[in-house]
């Protein structure tokens, strides 16, 4: 215990050099940070500074209604690697899965965290809250309501990971049989980012930790509580398959010529263009691929309600029971979306990812 408090007190500077980390190898990771987070490398000086001073600050990831798919995207994250983010960055004093303590000796570490770093620690959170019966999910005979509104009152601020977390996700699915509802609609008095995704990008997540770690503040957040740096631009303005989006070169099918060549995959389904996410640079399994990359249309899974948004493989906006209307956009729009693809609606296109809309298939087909 008195090595824990020991490490809580080192700045991160001391508990790198204790480690034996090179000065080169310090700045070495700065720069990676400052690329991370989109900074320009003359904030390389003042972010190794910063996490020169900075303190370990305390974690508790709470785990409600979800599929651990979020804790599994945080252990293949590699920049910085979740080693890093553990043993040299963070103090995460409490995590359902990762944590060796059960029983009443892991909630006595949780309430340890809480009153030892009152005002200080940061909340994580993945899965939904049930509000319909506090008996649908509880740990340790707490309610997930009770949980996180007894963890959250002496937070410093509290990040909701994953889509459950952020927006609901697929326990809020139509019909919501819990009654489930995001941390943001139940935490109103301290500060709430989302990192939506089914799951979340591993990097997005440490992102947000090393900013807070780095500059003491949250980052700038767009309308649904998202970090900007990562979520404010779409995946379809993104994409390495944009340039045939652009030209109205489609596959129809998962195995047909287009397909083969990389065309865009909109008309097999892809929401790229309503979603915002960092997938396309970021990527997944060390940078490795993503979706798209791999053939698969972008789902929209980091936007609020995807699983009520249709069919993943019906392309934007085509309701399934408007079959003649989904027939003539398959047979026309070769030549009538293809040809408005390059001109596409270009000025409503822009207007919608300002204000953050829905580009529907109306949009689209409409010309500049």
């Amino acid at each position: 215990m008195a090595d824990d408090r020991k490490k809580l007190s080192m700045t991160l500077g001391e508990s790198l050099r204790q480690q034996g980390v090179s000065r080169r190898g310090f700045l070495k990771y700065c720069a990676a940070t400052a690329s991370m987070m989109a900074l320009p490398p003359t904030m390389v000086p003042a972010i190794a500074q910063a996490l020169e001073k900075a303190k370990r600050p305390s974690v508790i990831w709470l785990s409600f209604q979800e599929c651990t798919g979020c804790t599994e995207s945080l252990t293949r994250s590699h920049s910085p690697s979740v080693e890093n983010l553990i043993f040299d960055h963070i103090s995460l004093d409490y995590h359902h899965t990762l944590q060796v303590a059960s029983g009443d000796a892991a909630e006595a570490a949780r309430e340890a965290a809480m009153h030892e770093n009152e005002g200080k620690y940061i909340v994580v959170v993945d899965g939904s809250i049930p509000l319909a019966n506090p008996g649908y999910s509880s740990i340790a005979g707490i309610s997930n309501l009770q949980m996180l509104e007894e963890t959250v009152a002496g937070a410093a601020a509290v990040v909701a990971v994953g889509s459950c977390a952020a927006f609901g996700g697929l326990p809020h699915a139509n019909p919501n049989p819990t009654g489930a509802v995001s941390v943001g609609e139940i935490v109103k008095d301290k500060p709430v980012v989302n990192v939506s995704g089914c799951p979340p990008i591993p990097t997005v997540i440490t992102g947000v930790l090393a900013h807070f770690l780095t500059f003491g503040s949250l980052p700038e957040l767009d309308a649904l509580g998202r970090p900007m740096v990562f979520f404010g631009q779409s995946i379809h303005d993104r994409c390495y398959r944009r340039p045939f989006y652009d030209k109205g070169l489609f596959a129809e099918t998962f195995d047909d010529e287009g397909a083969r060549k990389g065309w865009c995959l909109f008309r097999l389904g892809c929401k790229g263009p309503m979603t915002y996410n960092a997938c396309a640079t970021a990527k997944w399994n060390q940078g490795t691929s993503w979706p798209v990359e791999s053939g698969h249309g972008c789902l929209g899974c980091s936007e609020p309600d995807f699983w009520d948004a249709g069919g993943f493989y019906n392309a934007l906006s085509i309701p399934d029971s408007d079959l003649t209307r989904k027939t003539g956009y398959v047979v026309g729009a070769g030549v009538a979306l293809g040809a408005a693809a390059g001109a596409l609606n270009r000025s409503t296109r822009a207007k919608a990812a300002a204000k953050h809309e829905t580009v529907t298939i109306d949009d689209l087909d409409k010309k500049s």
